[in-house]
């Protein structure tokens, strides 16, 4: 699923009052690391992730990381915070992905 920039832009206003529940440190990118975002993300749809100063990875490994081990989407980087989207596989949990693909 591709999202168009009207879609990103309603995702990124969503987003505005977040705060990052997530953190990559000194440990890195592992799967169980992922596998807690996934679980996130599946409930909230929308999550923030921020990337530490003693990090060993940036921005873009992150992306990277994500992307290619799951369905998860990144929205939006911005600094050393990551923006992630995927629809819920619980209906009662699509509060944002009904308002994004209504677009």
């Amino acid at each position: 699923m591709k999202l168009t920039g009207k879609q990103k832009r309603f995702l990124r206003a969503n987003a505005n009052h977040l705060r990052p529940i997530f953190s990559v440190g000194k440990n890195g990118l592992n799967e169980v690391w992922l596998n807690e975002v996934i679980q996130a993300v599946n409930k909230r749809e929308l999550v923030k992730i921020s990337i530490q100063q003693s990090a060993d990875v940036d921005v873009d490994d992150v992306k990277q990381f994500v992307e290619d081990n799951s369905e998860i989407q990144v929205v939006q980087t911005i600094g050393k915070t990551v923006l992630l989207f995927n629809q819920s596989n619980n209906p009662a949990h699509r509060d944002i992905s009904n308002g994004v693909f209504n677009l």
